[in-house]
């Protein structure tokens, strides 16, 4: 299937990419909002551990939703209920800090809906000779809404002096979700499938097997990925004190990841999975060294465009593989939701998890030494990751 010649999947790139674009324009700055009415590192950990929470528990409970009825309702809710978390953000202003708990569960929700449903389609438009290009062209999309929302809300909230630039953008943000949903209405209803199995993932555990290396390669990448979705924005803010400067960075970065995933999607081959997931792995871990030394815009730029250079070397291989599993037989296949689910459980359960040692180290220090230790300590997490994820990689480096 030429992805170029399907109405379909081009539409579902777009609602992807709006939906990202949108993310993208809050989000950076969603926490830094947070930090300026509170500098309190544990407070965001708190906030992003009920965003996971909530999100493995949609993922678990809107299962039987998205297999048994219309999956694409919940991907429209999803967006729909991300509008409304921004929403409420601009409806409590800085007393937000105080509604940590139901705004993260909010949020959580949201991205639990949508994930879902697109993972669940994407699945089902793509197949394992295209799936490595279709990542390349989601990295792309992601590159450049990173390209340009970070930084136009970086400009704007300096414009706009504080609190109205941040109401301006998270305003921005809810139209844009509103049209995301029009938009997703063009999308074609998906065949519906049999009974959904709540405890498929339990018996995948308890079978072994090749899912049992994926469900713990998954979860060893969850701890990286849950400290890091915030705390290197934030880190860049305290630097910089500088709304622009955090947009700026966005945009450098960005930058780099856009030419490093359209190359990855252009030349990087099922054969290449295993070395090139170790080589990503232990760059991604190099270049947050400089920051031993001195946590400062320049250390944290190295950091970012470093990690923007290599990872898709690193998450190309990491979400084919486990995607990939899902094509093996036709037992699968029609048990695509609930592996879906299962995929998403484990990087969730790591993100917990590394969420909580977070907080339990900087709940005794939060001195820069400590949190660059912690970095240094989770960011090592995708070599771990790897150890079990390269079991899925066929010796003759074909897609399984």
């Amino acid at each position: 299937m030429k992805w170029t010649k399907d109405p379909q999947a081009m539409l579902l790139l777009s609602v992807h990419g709006l939906f990202i674009l949108s993310s993208a324009l809050s989000g950076t700055f969603l926490n830094v909002y947070l930090w300026k009415s509170r500098q309190d590192y544990t407070m965001l950990g708190w906030f992003t551990i009920a965003q996971q929470i909530a999100l493995g528990l949609t993922f678990w409970g809107a299962g039987k939703w998205v297999k048994e009825q219309n999956k694409m309702n919940a991907l429209r809710l999803g967006i729909a209920v991300a509008g409304l978390f921004y929403l409420s953000v601009l409806w409590t202003g800085r007393d937000a800090v105080h509604y940590i708990w139901p705004l993260g569960l909010l949020f959580g929700v949201s991205l639990g809906l949508f994930w879902l449903a697109f993972n669940v389609v994407y699945f089902e438009v793509s197949s394992a000779e295209n799936r490595d290009w279709f990542n390349g062209w989601i990295g792309l999309l992601g590159s450049i809404t990173g390209i340009i929302g970070p930084w136009l809300a970086g400009w704007i909230i300096t414009l706009m002096h504080g609190d109205r630039g941040y109401r301006f953008i998270f305003t921005v943000s809810m139209v844009i979700f509103a049209v995301t949903v029009v938009l997703s209405f063009f999308l074609c209803k998906r065949p519906v499938q049999s009974d959904y199995h709540w405890l498929e993932g339990l018996n995948r555990l308890r079978k072994g097997g090749l899912w049992r290396y994926a469900i713990w390669g998954l979860a060893v990448q969850g701890l990286r990925e849950g400290v890091f979705s915030f705390l290197i924005t934030l880190l860049v803010f305290v630097a910089t004190d500088q709304e622009s400067k955090l947009g700026q960075y966005a945009l450098i970065t960005s930058a780099v990841s856009l030419v490093s995933y359209w190359a990855c999607g252009k030349w990087f081959k099922p054969k290449f999975r295993k070395t090139g997931m170790l080589v990503g792995s232990i760059l991604m871990l190099l270049v947050i060294i400089p920051l031993l030394f001195t946590v400062n815009y320049a250390t944290l730029l190295v950091l970012g465009i470093g990690t923007a250079l290599v990872l898709p070397l690193y998450m190309m291989p990491a979400i084919s593989a486990s995607f990939d599993l899902m094509g093996l037989n036709q037992e699968d296949v029609e048990k695509r939701v609930e592996l879906v689910v299962l995929r998403e459980l484990s990087l969730t359960i790591g993100r917990i998890t590394g969420l909580l040692v977070f907080i339990v180290v900087l709940t005794f220090r939060q001195d820069s030494l400590t949190v660059t230790l912690l970095l240094l300590f989770l960011g090592a997490s995708p070599i771990g990751s790897w150890l079990f994820i390269r079991k899925l990689f066929p010796s003759n480096g074909q897609a399984t």
